[in-house]
């Protein structure tokens, strides 16, 4: 039995101090919530600092991976409107512009006049980008199956299915 007690107490966080504090303080309290956003809030912070390193050896942020990610994963001919990446990736046109500008720069994707709208643009990755995107999404994904290297297939469904189900239920 002290050995179970022993892996227990090694296996504890500093989700499981935080808890405990609320505990001692406000034992009326129910900190489960607290305990499963706040390792939530921890994993997400620190994968997403591993992506920003992952996506910087390819000279682009996160933020950048995500558009020509998209442009990628439309299919081809890899194009869309300024207007649909922003409504994909939930950006303000002006913070859209800012990546596009980029990303244009560094010879990535192209924008070109619309052909069948005179006021709009279209936004195409380019052969560059296309080889960049598919090795970064490759290092990335990488990362993240390094993250998961504790878990088995059946464990990685079960955990797949209770996110799922959780982000249906936030508001």
């Amino acid at each position: 039995m002290n050995q179970v007690i022993r892996e227990e107490a090694a296996s504890k966080d500093a989700v499981d101090a935080i808890t405990a504090q609320w505990f001692a303080v406000r034992p009326d309290l129910d900190t489960a919530p607290m305990g499963v956003f706040g390792r939530i809030y921890r994993i997400a912070r620190a994968m997403g600092d591993a992506m920003e390193r992952v996506y910087n050896r390819y000279g682009i942020s996160t933020g950048e991976f995500d558009v020509v990610a998209t442009l990628r994963r439309s299919g081809a001919p890899y194009t869309l409107s300024p207007r649909q990446l922003s409504a994909t990736l939930m950006l303000t046109t002006g913070g859209m512009t800012g990546r596009l500008d980029k990303l244009e720069k560094a010879g990535l994707l192209t924008r070109s006049p619309d052909p069948h709208d005179r006021r709009g643009l279209q936004v195409t990755i380019t052969e560059r980008g296309l080889a960049l995107i598919d090795e970064a999404v490759g290092a990335g994904l990488e990362a993240q199956a390094a993250a998961l290297k504790g878990f088995d297939a059946a464990e990685i469904d079960v955990l797949t299915g209770l996110l799922r189900k959780l982000l249906a239920d936030v508001p």
